[in-house]
């Protein structure tokens, strides 16, 4: 699925509840918090999205901490950016260096692809163990820090059934949980386009 397919929808926040929902329900989910979207390259999609009022977005470039896919460490890196979308944090990735964990989504066209549904959880380990129990495979396991701020995450491989990937988050700083809030995000964001400098990790 394209970002394109969801931002035409009637009403954005009635289209990313519904994405995966049967899959949710069954296993008492929280709300969507995040879209993961793969795109070739994210300077040239935040840009292309910020032209149409979406956005600034925060860019991060480097190592995560962790990086642990299919039981093996791999070192890997990459780019990110973030932004908040009624109420939805849009995460735009690009193909890392050292894994090819994104690279199957990536558009021809440079449109973003839906990869992930991303749930912000009190207890990442705890979420993948009970997918995994049933069946569902922990596809990565990894960390990202910066500063005192910390970013728990685990991949899991439930796409036969839902379709995509999920993602369970955990934000922490100095130690406490944390959500980045949108408006933190788009003034980080406007900084650094304003700056033209990006964060490093």
């Amino acid at each position: 699925m394209f970002l394109e397919e969801l931002l035409q929808s009637p009403d954005f926040g009635v289209a990313v509840g519904n994405l995966a929902r049967p899959f949710r329900e069954r296993w008492g989910l929280p709300e969507v918090h995040q879209l993961g979207l793969v795109v070739p390259d994210v300077e040239n999609a935040a840009d292309a999205l910020v032209k149409r009022g979406i956005g600034p977005f925060f860019v991060a470039l480097g190592a995560p901490r962790l990086w642990r896919e299919r039981g093996r460490e791999r070192q890997v890196r990459g780019k990110m950016a973030l932004a908040r979308y009624r109420g939805v944090e849009l995460e735009l990735l690009e193909p890392l260096e050292g894994s090819d964990f994104y690279t199957g989504s990536v558009d021809p066209e440079g449109r973003p692809v839906l990869h992930h549904l991303g749930f912000r959880v009190a207890d990442v380990d705890g979420w993948a163990d009970r997918l995994a129990r049933a069946g569902y495979p922990l596809w990565v396991r990894g960390r990202l820090g910066l500063g005192p701020l910390r970013t728990d995450f685990a991949y899991m491989d439930i796409v036969e059934d839902a379709g995509v990937v999920v993602e369970f988050i955990r934000w922490r700083i100095f130690g406490v949980r944390f959500v980045p809030p949108g408006p933190v995000l788009k003034a980080v964001g406007g900084l650094e386009r304003g700056l033209g400098v990006r964060v490093r990790a």
